[in-house]
């Protein structure tokens, strides 16, 4: 168990997200950010299963089967995508496989907040390693395989895409001036 650097790692990480929340004109998202990672069933097991280069309910998942932490975490965070998972009120043949299950479209707030959380997330676990393209690349290897609304993907890949190709700063800029600007009205 390691509480130190986990405490150290998620703090790291809340900081970061902060800063890009804070770019992108979202002060509230950003100070409250994660605030569920200090919660005895996250910040425990966080620790015991910590290892300062990946995620720690990666290995926690591969030791129990399932991560305590991450179900706890993704119910009470509104910038996961998982959170935005719903019953249809009426199974279509399209959805009838997942048993009603429909992936919600993320308000633009919220859609935001996990591009900054992705983004801060590869500079921690990267060190001194990270790159521009690096939250773009992670998201390439499992988004065709993820549960997520379409608009909702062709949305984050887009910013990832921007990011990787034209910078941090330009594209937080263009976030907070045109897109949450300009889609006050749609959440």
């Amino acid at each position: 168990m390691d509480v130190i650097g986990h405490f150290i790692t998620i703090t790291e990480h809340r900081i970061e997200v902060m800063k890009y929340c804070f770019k992108c004109g979202l002060y509230f998202q950003g100070l409250t950010h994660d605030l569920s990672k200090y919660a005895p069933v996250e910040f425990l097991n966080g620790a015991r299963f910590y290892q300062g280069y990946r995620s720690p309910n990666n290995a926690e998942r591969e030791n129990k089967g399932y991560s305590e932490a991450w179900l706890h975490h993704k119910g009470r965070n509104r910038h996961h995508y998982e959170y935005w998972v719903d019953y249809c009120s009426e199974v279509s043949l399209s959805n009838a496989e997942t048993g009603g299950m429909v992936p919600v479209e993320m308000p633009r707030r919220y859609l935001v907040e996990m591009i900054c959380d992705r983004v801060a997330a590869s500079k921690v676990y990267n060190k001194g390693h990270y790159t521009d393209d690096m939250p773009l690349k992670y998201f390439e290897r499992s988004m065709n395989k993820i549960f997520m609304n379409e608009n909702t993907k062709r949305e984050l890949h887009a910013f990832l895409k921007m990011i990787a190709i034209f910078g941090e700063e330009r594209t937080f800029k263009f976030i907070k001036e045109r897109y949450l600007r300009d889609g006050c009205t749609k959440d």
